[in-house]
């Protein structure tokens, strides 16, 4: 039986004296999950629910972001009261930019995927058949990408990788393979390889820095469309990412409206000022202010 402690303050001779009087009881344990056995906290247990949204209620959402920009968005963050939050670390950068046509900006849902550092052994050296399988097996059941049903018109696939492996988890191959399904963009805390194609194909890419090497022997999935954290920020799949040369910001789902209804309003009045002083200064009007 536990015994709780209850005190009072008393004086003796001019003195506070602390009494203390033992009472008995029962303590619950401080933070203990109600309603969820052992069993299943011993065998995994995700307390961050993942919501699922239909393809209607994504594309409502999207047309309320067209054309925002990070700094709109961020205004409209702060005018819900999520002042600092959302904000991806600027280390996450894109790797092009369109400043004509502003094709490396993002608006979309994000879909999740996590990559852990692995801890089996690595490959080692083989024959060129036994080490062409060896790595078919790894991506087959290591890493592999089971993710991609869930692409859809308005994804932005958003991978929390293992940011300490030199990895290449994505390149110009795959990339496209999820733009045909629809995917907008990839947001990663980690590397790419392949930069110089996936610039040239035009898919838009927000990461840290570049990979070289395969996924055998570097990781391994560990889940897909649960809750990841890219750039000191949580993504919870269905959440709206925003990105575009000033980074990434990742507005929580439940507040997606209310932000870019003010968002929409500072964008408009943005353009508008902005056009007038491109008129005054005889410049012609470019995307940014139509």
């Amino acid at each position: 039986m536990a015994k709780h402690a209850a005190g009072r303050l008393s004086t003796w001779h001019g003195v506070i004296v602390v009494v203390i009087v033992m009472t008995s009881g029962v303590s619950p344990a401080f933070g203990q999950a109600e309603g969820v056995t052992e069993d299943e906290l011993r065998a995994g247990k995700n307390f961050i629910p993942t919501p699922v949204y239909s393809p209607e209620e994504d594309e409502r959402i999207l047309k309320l972001y067209e054309g925002l920009r990070v700094a709109d968005v961020c205004d409209g963050m702060d005018k819900a009261g999520l002042q600092n939050i959302g904000l991806v670390s600027p280390e996450i950068q894109p790797l092009w930019r369109d400043t004509e046509n502003f094709t490396h900006r993002i608006v979309g849902i994000a879909v999740t995927v996590r990559y852990v550092p692995t801890n089996r052994p690595p490959i080692g050296r083989k024959e060129t058949a036994e080490f062409n399988e060896a790595v078919s097996q790894w991506y087959r059941e290591l890493s592999p990408e089971p993710f991609i049903p869930l692409l859809r018109k308005g994804t932005v696939l958003v991978i929390e990788d293992a940011e300490g492996a030199d990895v290449g988890t994505i390149g110009s191959n795959n990339i496209l393979a999820w733009k045909l399904r629809g995917c907008v963009g990839v947001v990663t805390n980690a590397s790419a390889r392949d930069t110089d194609e996936i610039i040239a194909q035009r898919v838009p890419l927000y990461f840290k820095q570049p990979g070289r090497g395969i996924r055998p022997g570097r990781n391994q999935i560990e889940s897909v469309n649960r809750p990841v954290v890219i750039g000191g920020v949580l993504v919870v799949p269905g959440d709206v990412i925003v990105a575009d040369g000033d980074g990434v910001i990742v507005v929580p789902r439940q507040y997606a409206e209310e932000v870019a209804l003010y968002a929409r309003g500072i964008l408009e009045s943005d353009k508008a000022a902005r056009r007038r002083l491109y008129e005054k200064l005889g410049m012609p009007l470019d995307p940014s202010v139509k």
